[in-house]
């Protein structure tokens, strides 16, 4: 199987912190592996390093078990056999759909390029588009096309740097689901580089954070929005409510009332309380463990976000609700809650 495995990486662009410090990143074969991270966590440049732009200070790139980078060795990016999907899919203009597909099947003739075109074509569901130009065609369809010539030449490894970024909101949901169903279908081991959470959770087998350099956290989407290791990746990866709590044993005294914890802690231990907005239920104030004010609602469509200030808390809290609103600000409401939480170390 061609899996990426990162070892030790280290990449510094000048005196300072190195922009990767020690990156640790194994991608198993034949999976989709999001990078997520804020700016400046050293996405573009694990990507640019792993692709053979840029020549690492430290550790190894292994592909399939070949060592493209390590001390002493660093192969071209012609030679690594990976492919690139970039921003905006940067197809040449002045090339036919065709043309652009078989650009890297230098290694067929005639006959196999025009077949393996074919078969690329079909495999993004575009069969027919061949003759047509870049600029004949919809910025998803373009993206399908880049993601084509990318997978052409068998590649190892496939890499998308942001590719749906210059897509529209509307359409970007509809190219992401399009792209993973060809990965899938072509047996294709991929890594995305994201900014975007919702993106990387809704669309990859694997999600790795960076943070300063390195892996935070790697593992499933429903690992990383369920169980967090820390209390700033939680807040990172989607809406977080935490709230300081005691836990004893397997609940967790709050303001929000006691809440049943997923895992128990070894003895008596304070900490934050992580909640997700979907777990906390709007109820009558008189009815409830805990009760606040309404200070803010944001709706979305599909649900709302209602801002409430409870009593006992120093900071607002986030609730998610869908169905008719029947709040506004300035009404006094209950919080109910649902489900288990986990307790972190620290403070709020």
């Amino acid at each position: 199987m061609n899996e990426l495995d990162v070892r030790q990486a280290v990449k510094a662009y000048g005196p300072g912190t190195p922009v990767l410090d020690g990156l640790d990143l194994t991608v198993p074969g034949g999976s989709l592996t999001a990078v997520l991270g804020p700016s400046g966590c050293g996405k573009t440049t694990l990507l640019r390093v792993i692709a053979g732009f840029l020549k690492a200070d430290a550790g190894t790139v292994t592909v399939a078990g070949r060592l493209l980078g390590g001390p002493g060795v660093h192969l071209p990016p012609e030679r690594r056999r990976i492919g690139i999907v970039p921003q905006e899919g940067a197809l040449f203009p002045h090339l036919s759909v065709a043309r652009n597909i078989a650009f890297g099947l230098t290694d067929l003739d005639r006959p196999g390029r025009r077949a393996r075109v074919g078969e690329m074509l079909d495999l993004v569901g575009l069969p027919g588009y061949g003759e047509r130009m870049p600029h004949e065609l919809s910025g998803g369809q373009q993206q399908r096309v880049a993601l084509a010539r990318a997978l052409a030449p068998r590649p190892h490894l496939v890499l998308l740097d942001e590719p749906f970024s210059a897509l529209d909101s509307g359409l970007r949901g509809a190219v992401r689901a399009e792209v993973r169903a060809v990965l899938r279908e072509s047996g294709a081991t991929a890594l995305l580089v994201t900014h975007d959470q919702q993106e990387a959770l809704s669309t990859a087998d694997l999600v790795a954070v960076l943070r300063e350099g390195r892996v935070a956290q790697c593992g499933t989407p429903e690992e990383l929005y369920h169980r967090p290791v820390d209390p700033w990746l939680a807040s990172f990866v989607g809406d977080a409510v935490l709230v300081p709590g005691t836990a004893d044993k397997d609940v967790a005294a709050t303001a929000l009332g006691r809440i049943p914890l997923a895992a128990a802690p070894e003895g008596l231990r304070d900490g934050l309380v992580l909640l997700r907005p979907e777990q906390l239920r709007l109820s009558e104030a008189d009815s409830a463990d805990a009760a606040g004010v309404v200070t803010d609602v944001r709706f979305f469509g599909h649900d709302a976000l209602v801002t409430v200030a409870v009593d006992g808390l120093d900071r607002p809290i986030d609730i998610r609700t869908s169905g008719p609103l029947r709040v506004e600000p300035g009404v006094r409401v209950g919080v109910c809650l649902t489900g288990e939480a986990t307790l972190h170390p620290g403070n709020a």
